[in-house]
This record gives C-alpha cells, sequence and structure tokens, in this order.
C-alpha cells in the first residue's frame, strides 16, 4: 500500500505542476488557431464552412489526454524519461533546427543529432572540464540516449494511432497545380494534438520515494537512487497532401508508415541501451528512417495518377458540403456524377443545365469509389445549393489554386507537397 500512495502522490504532484505550466495551454491555443486558420480559408475558396472548429477541438483536446495518460503508463515501465538536463537540450535544438524545416521540429530530429552530441563530446572528456563549456557538457555526456530514442518510438506510436483515428477529420479539399502544371483537385490533412505526459523520472536523492515494484525496462541502476513523476507536455502533428487517394486512404497508409517507423526506433532504442556502441548509429538511424519515411511516401504520390480530375465518365465530386442536398442523397468525396435526370454531364455548365430541367426533382446516376453504378434521387426546394452542394474537381477554367510552400508539420518533407496553405493565387479566368 505504501508504494500505491506514493504513486497517487507523485501523479498528483505532476498533475498540479502540468496545471502550472503555460506550456499545455499554448499547445491548446495553437491548435484552435490552426482549425481557425483552416476554416477561414475554406470560406475564402468555397465560400462555405466545410467543418465545425470548435467540435473537432475539443475531441482533439480529450484524446490528447486520454492518449497521453496510456503513453505515460507504458513509459514508466519502459523508462523512456526525460532528464531535466535533456530537456533544455532538446527545446535549444528543436528551435534551431525548425529555423531550417519547421519539420524538423519533430523530436526524431533533435534526439539524434542529441545521441551524435553524446558520443562526439564522449571521446573529449576533457571539454567537461573546461570553464562555462563543462557546464553545458556534462549534461550532455550523461543523457541516456536509449530512454530518449525509446521516447521518439512512442511518441511516433501514439502519432500512427491518431492519424489513424482522426487524420482525416479536418481534411480540406485544394485546387493545386499538377506534375504538368493543370491544376487538379487534393487534399490538405492536418491535425495537431496536445498531449500531457507524465513521466516516472529518476531523481539523485537517497530515500525520496518507495523502491519501485517493477524494474523499467531502460535506465538499469539509474532508478536505484529514487524516483519521481514530472509533466512533459508535447505537441504531436501530422501534414499530408495528397491528389492520388480519398483522405481515409491516405490517413490510413501514412498511419502505417508511421507505425512501421516507431517499431524501428523502438528497436533501435533496444540496440542503444544493451549494444556497445550502438549509440552513434541508433541516432543516426533515427534521422535517416524518418526521411525515408517521408521519400517513400513522397514517391507513392509522385508514382501514381491524379484522382480528383473528371474523365469520360463524369465529373469527379471533390467534396461534398454538409448539410446540403448532395449529402443527404449519400454522395461522397471521390465519386462521378455521369448523369442528372437522364442527361450525360461532363462540364459544370452541363449540370446546371441538366438540373434544370426539373426544378422540382432530381435523379443522379452516380458512379461510386469502387466503380459501381448508384442512383439516388431528391426533391428540390426553394434556397437550395444551385449545385446541390458538391465541390468539383477543377476544371481549365478554375481561377485560384494554392501555391506551394516548403513549410509543414512534424513528419512530412515539403517536396512531397506537404505544404500549409497559403494564400490563393490565380491560375486563369471564368
Amino acid at each position: 500500500m505504501e508504494i500505491v500512495a506514493e504513486l497517487a502522490r507523485g501523479v498528483l504532484r505532476a498533475l498540479l505542476q502540468l496545471a502550472a505550466q503555460p506550456f499545455y495551454y499554448i499547445g491548446i491555443l495553437f491548435v484552435i488557431l490552426q482549425y481557425h486558420k483552416q476554416i477561414v480559408l475554406e470560406r475564402k475558396l468555397f465560400s462555405t464552412r466545410l467543418h465545425s472548429m470548435l467540435d473537432t477541438a475539443w475531441k482533439t483536446v480529450l484524446w490528447g489526454i486520454a492518449a497521453g495518460m496510456a503513453a505515460s503508463l507504458v513509459m514508466a515501465f519502459v523508462g523512456a524519461t526525460v532528464p531535466a538536463g535533456a530537456l533544455i537540450w532538446l527545446w535549444v535544438l528543436s528551435a534551431l533546427l525548425a529555423v531550417f524545416r519547421i519539420r524538423f521540429i519533430c523530436l526524431a530530429y533533435s534526439v539524434g543529432v542529441l545521441g551524435m552530441l553524446h558520443v562526439i563530446t564522449g571521446w573529449f572528456p576533457g571539454l567537461a572540464e573546461i570553464p562555462y563549456v563543462g557546464a553545458a557538457v556534462k549534461p550532455l555526456q550523461s543523457l541516456p540516449i536509449s530512454s530518449l530514442l525509446a521516447l521518439v518510438g512512442i511518441l511516433h506510436l501514439l502519432e500512427s494511432f491518431f492519424v489513424r483515428k482522426q487524420g482525416a477529420d479536418m481534411a480540406m479539399p485544394l485546387f493545386v497545380a499538377g506534375k504538368r502544371g493543370k491544376v487538379i483537385g487534393g487534399y490538405q490533412l492536418q491535425q495537431f494534438w496536445p498531449v500531457p505526459l507524465l513521466l516516472l523520472v529518476p531523481v539523485q536523492s537517497a530515500g525520496a520515494a518507495a523502491a519501485l515494484p517493477w524494474t523499467p525496462l531502460f535506465g538499469g541502476d539509474i532508478w536505484n537512487a529514487g524516483w519521481t513523476f514530472s509533466a512533459l507536455p508535447v505537441m504531436l502533428g501530422f501534414a499530408e497532401r495528397t491528389v492520388t487517394r480519398l483522405p481515409q486512404q491516405k490517413a490510413k497508409r501514412s498511419a502505417s508508415l508511421l507505425f512501421f517507423y516507431s517499431l524501428a526506433v523502438l528497436a533501435l532504442a533496444a540496440g542503444a541501451e544493451w549494444l556497445p556502441g550502438f549509440v552513434l548509429i541508433g541516432s543516426v538511424l533515427a534521422i535517416v528512417l524518418h526521411e525515408a519515411l517521408l521519400w517513400w511516401s513522397g514517391r507513392e504520390e509522385a508514382e501514381k495518377p491524379p484522382y480528383y480530375v473528371h474523365n469520360e465518365q463524369g465529373l469527379r465530386i471533390l467534396a461534398v458540403l454538409p448539410g446540403s442536398p448532395a449529402s443527404e442523397m449519400g454522395l461522397v468525396a471521390g465519386e462521378i456524377i455521369h448523369k442528372v435526370n437522364g442527361i450525360r454531364v461532363r462540364t459544370k455548365e452541363q449540370l446546371h443545365e441538366a438540373l434544370g430541367v426539373n426544378g422540382a426533382f432530381c435523379k443522379l446516376e452516380v458512379i461510386n469509389t469502387e466503380g459501381h453504378s448508384k442512383f439516388v434521387q431528391r426533391a428540390l426546394y426553394s434556397g437550395d445549393h444551385h449545385l446541390l452542394g458538391v465541390l468539383l474537381a477543377p476544371d481549365e477554367k478554375v481561377m485560384y489554386y494554392l501555391e506551394e510552400r516548403n513549410v509543414n508539420w512534424f513528419t512530412k518533407a515539403g517536396r512531397r507537397s506537404q505544404a500549409a496553405p497559403s494564400a490563393a493565387k490565380e491560375s486563369g479566368a471564368l
């Protein structure tokens, strides 16, 4: 019972510490601002709102809390922790790396660089004795790199879960320039999750806490002197752009790649813990594999033909407005409108004319995403959207598209067209 009470007191102290930290609240504010920015852009491009900011924001926060507590439990048994000295190095390195590419803010890069610096400074033990320099080098030389790599692996495992469950929830349709200069349809997938972690950390004070009833996997003797809990709010993020898949398919594919990456990093952490001299190899591979993840996903996008384009069968649906007639009829993104009131349609003008054949009723023949025909119908009412509430893939008359920008968050490379949305740019005239 003593250890249970000690664990409860430690968790309570960490929760109070979390409540007193501004970083977690800054993370929540950041999420709200990002979603607000997206919704403003949706209104600018499509004259309507496609998502609910508050509904998505509170779900994001609740998911982050639940997943953070689950991840904290796993980390307590693994021994994945961040000493105070490592926190300063992580924050400074992450900030410096983000200056070059915003995706370098991902812990995989800062932990990888820390691992390399840890090994290099270990080759020169005299650095710790140099005034001023030693104050920075000593924490670096004593860093538990295996624990930090394990933390990276667990966080990416958590991110893969989030991406699979929520990665497509805020998917925003886009008009973008294709490989041959033609404007095509696509989707921006972007989500952020503020995650509060309660880390079990060692303390160098004898009798600081009751002995743990288990031995963490990593760390060895560092747990003998004592332990406590420390709050560490982190921000997980996901940004993808796809022109070749449905948003749900892209999210699941990205989640799978992140899952395998997390397993690989956990294996590197085990190697750094138990294999002499493996710290440098594991640190380098953590970065290299992350870059390979981006390259592979980008290659998949480049090798497949664009999906959101019109063809001889009809007009491709890029998105469906919530609460619209099209939504009520069960139309979804990726389907093709083949006939309207018995009339084949190949252009937006033909669609509008075919809807006007019967002002009180419409019947559609639609080819679904599996290639099968389906028939839907609905009465038309005054005030309904003039195109039933569908956003069609762009044609040669589209006026705007989103300009590429070499900016992204956490996991994806700019060359893979995962840029954050930018200002609309003219591409032609109606």
